[in-house]
């Protein structure tokens, strides 16, 4: 008889992490997030579905000139539910410099997330 071992949360994550500090974010959300996901920024209504949040990712991504750099500060893992401290720096189309600090508090059923919320400061202001 074959076991089939369990991929917890805490490996699925960090697997996750990898794939966005390499800058494979839209190939992270095929990978990680299921077909239903709901994500959502601060107190803004979520976005429903995987083609839906997959179609945002793009229209944020179109905006960056170049990324500078990503840093996971703190992660923790509680049952299904994960949280991640990231610093994110990158320059804007414009050429403004952006610096971004947020926490991202994902639930997972299954080894994909099904609900992601991010927290971060409403304006987020040039590094200076």
């Amino acid at each position: 008889m074959n076991a089939t071992r369990v991929v917890t949360v805490r490996e699925r994550l960090g697997e996750l992490i990898q794939y966005i500090k390499t800058g494979h974010i839209i190939e992270a959300m095929r990978e990680f997030y299921d077909k239903d996901v709901k994500m959502q920024e601060n107190a803004d209504p979520p976005a429903v579905g995987l083609t839906a949040n997959i179609e945002r990712e793009n229209q944020f991504l179109s905006s960056v000139k170049e990324w500078k750099g990503s840093e996971v500060k703190a992660i923790a893992v509680d049952g299904d539910a994960s949280l991640v401290e990231w610093v994110f720096d990158w320059v804007s189309i414009d050429g403004t410099p952006v610096h971004l600090e947020q926490v991202a508090v994902a639930r997972w059923r299954d080894g994909k997330i099904v609900h992601e919320r991010f927290y971060y400061a409403p304006s987020v202001l040039p590094k200076t």
